[in-house]
């Protein structure tokens, strides 16, 4: 019985671990650095298959990248840190891809709450960062 016990157990554990490495696998492949242009007809397939009507997305300021398609901010932020980028350029953003003007990008992510930077809010509170991320977003989103 006791055998049986950790067979069982030792298949659990492997059923999580299995689980846990797909779900991983399907965050890494869904996740984009845009190093060209992205339509909004594909953040709108994203963000259907996602959140509904949002696409999460981050910007490195320095390199003028965007990253977008994630469960969570942080998940984008850490793929731009693995490539290199300082914490410090990179900030999180919501995108919907069915709006204009200035209500297609919502500054909005807790990876943006940084007291070192000043920055002690969820939004972006230095004009000149969001000035920034709009002109990247510009380049990097085709209408």
């Amino acid at each position: 019985m006791e055998n049986g016990s950790a067979e069982q157990k030792n298949h659990c554990d492997l059923l999580i671990y299995c689980s846990n490495r797909e779900f991983e696998r399907r965050i890494e492949n869904r996740m984009k650095i845009i190093e060209d242009v992205i339509d909004r007809e594909e953040l709108q397939r994203m963000a259907a298959a996602g959140f509904g009507n949002m696409v999460k997305a981050v910007v490195d300021i320095e390199a003028e990248l965007l990253a977008v398609d994630a469960e969570l901010h942080a998940d984008l932020e850490a793929l731009f840190l693995q490539e290199g980028s300082l914490q410090a350029n990179v900030w999180g953003i919501n995108l919907y891809p069915e709006l204009s003007g200035e209500e297609f990008v919502e500054f909005d992510s807790m990876i943006n709450v940084r007291p070192s930077q000043n920055n002690k809010s969820r939004g972006v509170d230095s004009e000149a960062i969001r000035t920034q991320i709009l002109k990247i977003v510009g380049k990097r989103v085709k209408s």
